[in-house]
């Protein structure tokens, strides 16, 4: 290419944000350059004379996995709206489940009755559309936080933190001296 390079257009159109599968196919490159471009994002890198077969199978994989990590990408973000959905009273509730607390120690770390704890328990699985706690668990991690620490360091990131989840996350594990033997 006149003027350009390949990996200068990489890099272009990366800096533009575009994400498109890229195969290089070069007479002129070496390890070095193969091992920038790969690391830069490109799915192959092919020495010329690459056979037909050869590139049209690097071309399929590339848009393989383009399509998967495009597929999993949209499901990261509609969990992430799903989060977003929350109340501050069940982002609270949802630190306490994913850090392993039962009911009953959530409803005394947060000084309200058990039966509304039971609620919003349920009103999380429904709005993450989780089937079980098990699965909560696993959205929350491919969130990429998980107890109530490390939610309320995502939300002060994105900047959705809710006093209510500030306080969960003050908040030691704590046992009920009413419940404990």
């Amino acid at each position: 290419m006149p003027g350009l390079d390949g990996l200068e257009l990489q890099h272009r159109l990366s800096a533009a944000g575009e994400s498109f599968p890229i195969v290089f196919v070069s007479g002129h490159g070496d390890i070095p350059m193969s091992v920038r471009a790969i690391k830069a994002g490109a799915s192959d890198f092919l020495s010329k004379p690459a056979t037909a077969q050869a590139l049209m199978a690097a071309i399929h994989a590339a848009i393989d996995e383009h399509r998967t990590e495009r597929d999993v990408q949209a499901g990261t973000e509609a969990l992430r709206q799903r989060f977003a959905s929350l109340t501050p009273r069940e982002r609270e509730v949802l630190a306490a489940v994913t850090a392993g607390r039962r009911s009953k120690e959530i409803a005394y770390e947060l000084g309200i009755v058990e039966q509304t704890v039971k609620f919003h328990r349920a009103r999380l699985l429904e709005k993450m559309q989780a089937s079980n706690v098990a699965e909560l668990v696993h959205m929350v991690s491919r969130l990429g936080f998980g107890g109530p620490t490390t939610i309320a360091a995502v939300e002060r990131r994105s900047g959705t933190e809710s006093p209510a989840t500030s306080r969960a996350a003050a908040v030691a594990p704590a046992t009920n001296p009413k419940t404990s033997s």
